[in-house]
């Protein structure tokens, strides 16, 4: 709206004008200021389109007999009798009032009501309008959260436990939900996290205790799973393992042979003969021993018989001492060199970078 089409503004600008033109008139001003308030006074009628000396306007727009320092005196003086009574703040919220709480617990009653009856999306409509009366609620967040939960929409669940938290840290039983929502969607960490901080909330609840014993097992699984999956080129072939031990120097691969076994030459118990065999290594080098009467010079063997003796006795053999017999390495590189797949002369059989 233009300020020359608003009646109240023009009326408080015609009350302006007369105000500076009695201080020029009484005294106030000082000759050496009268043409600035009269550069004034002709601004402020211009921009409102006022003609002080128009008594057609000061009759329909004036402020009448009232003059404006008129106006402004009795707002002082009811200011200064208003001053000493207190005035009620309306800054700060003021919160659910005594109806909208009960109405929200009986919102709340017909919610658990609805759980108990599995039906869940009632029950989540009804903890909503609860939460509508009072927002700041954790035991309604709660309750909302359990049922999410159980209707499978575990993210809003979440969300409405961490909200009851961090309104209530102590309030137990949002913990216990929060861990709840988290492991059922796969956040075991998170689940773990929320259970521990329920248990130092809660230490005699046998939920919370066994909510995080659920979690903990379940992380320290999921991260055995990553560790025994993490290299999976550690995991060669029988092939590949022989072809390696041949091509840095034509001997095979001790330290897999000896995992096999059950032990490194200090290791000490007996190897475990069905878990040798479901080795294709062993197996591999047992086929061979047997098709080429490599078992009957192995058995003739002096290091053969101490290797019998130590197993006898509960020790594994020092596979270095082993190594040194010449008849012993020999016959261990022709076993693994045969069973590296190829012809002699073929790439991990002997033909390696010790090899040629």
């Amino acid at each position: 709206m233009s300020t020359k089409s608003d009646p109240a503004k023009r009326r408080l600008a015609f009350g302006i004008i007369d105000f500076l033109q009695d201080a020029m008139n009484d005294g106030t001003v000082t000759a050496d200021d009268k043409d600035s308030i009269e550069v004034a006074v002709q601004c402020i009628s211009d921009v409102f389109g006022i003609d002080a000396s128009d008594e057609t306007q000061r009759s329909t727009i004036g402020m009448g007999n009232q003059k404006l320092m008129q106006i402004f005196s009795v707002y002082e003086k009811t200011r200064e009798k208003m001053g000493s009574q207190s005035i009620p703040s309306t800054s700060g919220p003021t919160g659910p009032s005594d109806e909208d709480k009960a109405k929200a617990e009986d919102l709340k009653s017909q919610g658990n009501a609805a759980m108990s009856r599995r039906d869940y999306p009632t029950a989540i409509s009804l903890y909503t309008e609860a939460l509508t009366l009072t927002p700041s609620n954790p035991i309604y967040l709660s309750n909302r959260a359990a049922a999410y939960s159980q209707s499978g929409q575990q993210d809003l669940a979440a969300a409405d436990a961490q909200t009851a938290v961090d309104i209530d840290p102590k309030y137990g039983k949002g913990w216990s939900r929060l861990g709840h929502a988290k492991f059922a969607a796969g956040d075991a960490k998170g689940a773990m996290e929320a259970y521990r901080r329920g248990v130092e909330v809660d230490p005699s609840s046998e939920v919370m205790k066994k909510g995080y014993e659920t979690a903990k097992k379940r992380v320290e699984e999921d991260e055995a799973e990553a560790s025994s999956s993490s290299s999976p080129a550690e995991r060669s072939t029988p092939a590949a393992g022989a072809g390696a031990g041949a091509g840095a120097g034509g001997m095979p691969d001790l330290s897999s042979l000896m995992g096999a076994l059950g032990g490194g030459s200090s290791g000490g118990g007996m190897p475990d003969l069905s878990s040798m065999m479901q080795n294709p290594m062993i197996a591999q080098m047992a086929q061979n021993m047997m098709q080429s009467g490599a078992l009957d010079s192995l058995l003739s063997n002096p290091r053969m018989a101490q290797m019998a003796s130590q197993f006898q006795n509960g020790q594994m053999p020092n596979i270095g001492e082993l190594m040194n017999d010449p008849e012993m390495r020999d016959m261990a590189r022709n076993l693994m060199g045969s069973g590296a797949g190829g012809a002699p002369g073929a790439p991990g059989a002997g033909a390696g970078a010790g090899g040629r």
